[in-house]
């Protein structure tokens, strides 16, 4: 957790030269040097060390047209609760069963630029005894890995939480890059029904910050993810005044900690109402809300090279996390935006599979559907003909973890 003295201004830089320095800030961005507005003398802090040229070519890999994330981070307790749901067991055979199933489906790599792993996966094999990396480096498929090490409370907050697991966050991203990794994810969440409070909005910006300063040292690309969660009776506008905070503060930190951001993948959630709000949006207003989201937070000068927002789907239906993808991409914006989903790429294809030795085409059959229609959304070209009654079952999770 940071320290009262990291959260006070830096005696570098402060919020009100973050506002009116942004142009001089990103002058230039394709450069791992960080200039620093209006000092008196003239101090350049290096960034990125010397993977900037293949930070920001991994960033581009994943984010190339029509393609997305697989997230299959989950815990190996969560992935217990996916198991449970089926009837299986938590043991280390069935969750590889399960993994091998996602990582080998046949042309997964068309619609799948990155996978996310826990670590037990980024070291595991499949059942057939081929290193998942390597099954997944054959698909074109970029291995990425979960770096947190999981929330726990905050203390003297309004019963909320953060995110532990920068000790030690150097060592282990070189490791894992060692191990085949290229890119990261730290999973941080806000949630609105709890306030949220400044500690915990500034706690999981700077959480974030370091993360992708760290990791960016190691030759991870960071996914910066400011997961606002869906528990609440909020409307989408609670959702936009909150998401707007929250972005304010992950941005001044990510420059405070010279984060170099050609190199590294926005994950931020759609804005939406809450998951118990008797308001609901359509796709058009929660790509209306997000895109604006968007344009109001990410610097103006930003927008001089090609900026990469991968979309979590954070419990929405698979069809609602398509529908909408699909609506931010029909609509004007300077972006790439894609996804990356877990459940709404997954729950179906669990479903499917049951455990049973006999499904495994089948299911992969559902995943490669699942994640075409993902694919044609981030072109924008989706129809959502044909889909599933499962497609449309809600996957909230009221304080869900992962």
């Amino acid at each position: 957790m940071a320290s009262t003295s990291l959260l006070k201004a830096s005696p570098v830089l402060d919020k009100s030269e973050w506002v009116k320095g942004q142009s001089v800030l990103f002058r230039q961005p394709s450069s791992a040097s960080v200039v620093l507005p209006n000092r008196a003398t003239s101090l350049a802090v290096r960034a990125a060390s010397s993977y900037a040229d293949e930070l920001v070519k991994t960033a581009k890999t994943i984010a190339s047209p029509g393609r997305g994330i697989l997230a299959m981070d989950e815990s190996n307790a969560t992935c217990g609760k996916r198991l449970d749901s089926i009837g299986l067991e938590n043991t280390e055979a069935n969750r590889q069963a399960y993994r091998t199933l996602l990582v080998s489906a046949p042309g997964l790599g068309q619609y799948i630029s990155g996978a996310i792993l826990f670590e037990e996966t980024l070291y595991q094999s499949t059942t057939e005894g081929k290193k998942m990396v390597d099954v997944l480096v054959e698909q074109n498929i970029v291995p990425g890995i979960k770096v947190d090490k999981g929330l726990v409370p905050l203390v003297g907050s309004n019963n909320e939480s953060w995110c532990q697991g920068l000790d030690g966050l150097s060592s282990r991203t070189a490791a894992y890059y060692q191990q085949g990794a290229r890119f990261a994810k730290w999973r941080t969440v806000v949630s609105i029904p709890n306030g949220p409070s400044a500690l915990a909005v500034k706690e999981a910006a700077w959480g974030l910050a370091r993360y992708a300063a760290i990791s960016q040292d190691s030759g991870l690309v960071p996914i910066v993810e400011p997961e606002i969660l869906l528990d609440g009776e909020h409307d989408i506008d609670r959702t936009y005044e909150v998401a707007e905070k929250v972005w304010a503060e992950v941005f001044f930190y990510l420059a405070q900690n010279n984060v170099m951001f050609e190199g590294i993948l926005l994950k931020p959630s759609m804005v939406t109402p809450g998951a118990e709000s008797k308001d609901r949006a359509t796709p058009e207003q929660v790509a209306a809300y997000t895109l604006k989201l968007l344009r109001n937070r990410i610097p103006p000068a930003l927008f001089v090279f090609s900026f990469f927002v991968q979309f979590l789907s954070g419990g929405q239906s698979e069809l609602e996390a398509t529908l909408n993808l699909n609506a931010m991409n029909q609509a004007p914006n300077p972006w790439h935006v894609s996804f990356s989903y877990a459940r709404a790429l997954q729950n179906t294809c669990l479903k499917t599979w049951g455990g049973r030795a006999e499904n495994v085409n089948a299911a992969q059959t559902t995943l490669l559907a699942r994640a075409k229609a993902n694919s044609l959304a981030q072109l924008g070209k989706y129809t959502g003909e044909g889909e599933s009654e499962e497609a449309k079952e809600g996957m909230f999770v009221k304080g869900y973890t992962y």
